[in-house]
């Protein structure tokens, strides 16, 4: 048996639980992975809210979609991995659990000197930074705004746009604008008077922004500075597509981008095994703790990453 963190039903994180599952075997192409840390996404209490529907059929609902651990098992017909060998699960379904099923085509091997918080809360922030600076077209002289630039994508976005050779103007608390310059990025606090704020930070021009929060505030004041609508690109803000900006991700009417996140995996890997690109974990939390672990996450007030250990 093996512990697994479920959803009984629909509402907030005090519908979690958890129990205990039997442990199944690995099938053709699937591994057995014992998970040492899982990553805690917005979409794991997204997924129970009712944002998504509420269909009775879907509980008890696993949760998560990203984790690290160790194979042990493998499939029939697997022999690119053995038992023993340290990998990434993304995108592998219901990964609050102790033990997990994962597929092939969701395994990323785990350099041994990453350690296993930041290789379970490294790709589903990863990937989609990647594809928002492609879909914005960011590259080498470029002005970016990155609107929330201190959550788990935010700081993922700003690293990367910083390594294209581009100039990043990031929103954030107060308490967060050190973490951005250390980074290469001007703070600047949203809120009232952001608009004054990102000319006086950018007064040469802001070439593309990147919403990574959904507010009205964000969308306006991108759209104020930006030139190019297409170059307007949000992960959240789905009830704005009307004006022109590309919507981004599972939304409605978003471009899933799957190739492009598929394609950076393994650059993302690689990056953080370099040590030119950091995931910041700001807390961590026992795999039966998941429910405080989105309390928090729901506050909006988390800098980078939350991880569970298992």
């Amino acid at each position: 048996m093996s512990a697994v963190v479920v959803a009984t039903g629909f509402g907030g994180p005090e519908v979690l639980s958890v129990i205990d599952q039997p442990v199944p075997e690995p099938g053709a192409g699937e591994v057995r992975v014992a998970v040492r840390a899982v990553g805690v996404n917005p979409v794991d209490y997204k997924s129970y809210s009712g944002a998504f529907g509420k269909d009775p059929a879907q509980l008890p609902r696993r949760i998560g979609s990203e984790a690290a651990g160790v194979i042990t098992a493998v499939g029939p017909d697997v022999s690119d991995f053995e038992p023993g060998d340290e990998v990434i699960a993304f995108r592998a379904p219901g990964a609050y659990a102790a033990d997990l099923l994962v597929p092939l085509d969701a395994l990323t091997r785990k350099p041994e000197a990453v350690p296993w918080t930041e290789a379970a809360g490294l790709l589903l922030t990863g990937v989609t930074a990647v594809h928002t600076l492609v879909a914005a077209d960011v590259g080498t002289g470029d002005t970016v705004l990155v609107h929330a630039g201190s959550g788990g994508v935010g700081l993922m976005v700003v690293q990367l746009a910083v390594a294209r050779n581009a100039t990043v103007i990031a929103t954030a608390r107060e308490t967060n604008h050190d973490v951005l310059r250390s980074l290469g990025a001007t703070p600047v606090t949203y809120g009232d008077g952001l608009l004054d704020r990102v000319r006086a930070a950018a007064p040469n021009g802001v070439d593309a922004a990147i919403d990574l929060i959904g507010t009205d505030e964000a969308v306006d004041v991108s759209l104020e500075l930006v030139r190019t609508r297409s170059r307007v690109v949000s992960i959240a803000a789905f009830g704005r597509g009307g004006d022109g900006i590309r919507l981004l991700g599972g939304g409605p009417g978003a471009e899933a981008g799957d190739e492009i996140r598929n394609a950076a995996r393994g650059m993302l890997v690689e990056a953080v095994a370099a040590g030119t690109l950091r995931v910041f974990v700001e807390r961590t939390f026992p795999l039966d703790q998941a429910a405080e672990a989105h309390r928090l996450l729901m506050a909006r007030h988390v800098t980078g990453k939350l991880v569970l250990t298992v």
